[in-house]
């Protein structure tokens, strides 16, 4: 009778980690990186700190604060809140300015992404002379033209009209964003098109179907950095804006000031409420913001 027994182990030397346990140890640390990590900590904490400090005001009393002017909210007072939102009209001048700044974004960044689609896609001089003409539009001062662009727009009766600050902010954030699209659109594969085309889409369906999600981080970056300038913008709205009920933020802020005595504790919290937009933005956008910023540099 045969007995079947399991061959005698055999020392095949030392043990070997297993693979990719090596890429995980923790890298040494150097003075250079500590250096740099307490440096950004530092900057990080002088930047919050005047956010802090408008955001803890906003919750005191402008007596409180003309007694102690870096005291603590203690206890927090939230009646400045309630007193700008309604009593100062903040309301009316939170929603114009969500309009203008939605509405112009969102018109600069369509008529950006079909024109850079069509600059990083044709081959043509019409085409190249087409997009220097964009371009220069980067290098112009905008500030200068105030006086006949009033006046055109006074001749139109859009004086005093938001859409007339739509007009303006969609037409100065084209160059930029086209700029920054094509950029983007150059960087996808030709073959991406030539699969489209022979799957029968047409340009348009190739646009909207292949490239568009791939450039998600580019529009994403465009958004943000149209978003902020035109939010927090104070020149155009004071020129072409004289109705009281179609001021924004910037302009409508300054209401708050007097002429002998200012209420600043209702002037703090108009300004934090300014500032909540802009950082539900930055929170929501800040990993497609990365990704836009550093397309192409690990190539």
């Amino acid at each position: 009778m045969t007995v079947l027994t399991s061959p005698p182990a055999v020392d095949t030397g030392p043990r070997h980690p297993a693979p990719g346990r090596d890429s995980r140890r923790r890298k040494p640390v150097t003075f250079g990186g500590v250096a740099s990590s307490t440096f950004l900590w530092i900057y990080a904490v002088i930047s919050i700190s005047p956010l802090l400090l408008m955001v803890s005001n906003s919750l005191r009393t402008t007596q409180d604060m003309a007694q102690n002017p870096i005291g603590l909210p203690l206890p927090p007072n939230f009646a400045s809140y309630q007193k700008a939102w309604i009593t100062a009209s903040f309301d009316t001048y939170f929603f114009n300015s969500i309009f203008v700044t939605v509405a112009s974004v969102l018109l600069s960044t369509a008529v950006s992404l079909l024109a850079a689609y069509a600059f990083a896609r044709t081959r043509s001089k019409l085409f190249g002379v087409l997009e220097a003409t964009f371009l220069s539009g980067l290098m112009l001062p905008v500030f200068l033209a105030i006086l006949p662009l009033f006046f055109l727009l006074d001749s139109l009766g859009m004086v005093s009209n938001l859409w007339s600050l739509i007009l303006v902010y969609g037409a100065l954030g084209i160059p930029f964003s086209t700029f920054v699209l094509a950029s983007f659109f150059r960087q996808l594969p030709i073959e991406l098109d030539e699969a489209a085309r022979l799957d029968g889409a047409g340009p348009f369906a190739t646009f909207w179907r292949v490239h568009l999600p791939l450039v998600k981080p580019a529009i994403a970056t465009v958004i943000v950095f149209r978003f902020v300038p035109v939010w927090n913008d104070f020149f155009y709205p004071l020129i072409l804006i004289r109705d009281q009920d179609a001021y924004t933020l910037p302009v409508g802020i300054t209401r708050f000031f007097g002429e002998y005595q200012t209420d600043w504790a209702t002037l703090f919290a108009g300004l934090t409420l300014a500032t909540i937009p802009l950082v539900v933005l930055f929170l929501i956008a800040t990993k497609q913001i990365v990704s836009g910023l550093t397309a192409g540099m690990s190539k």
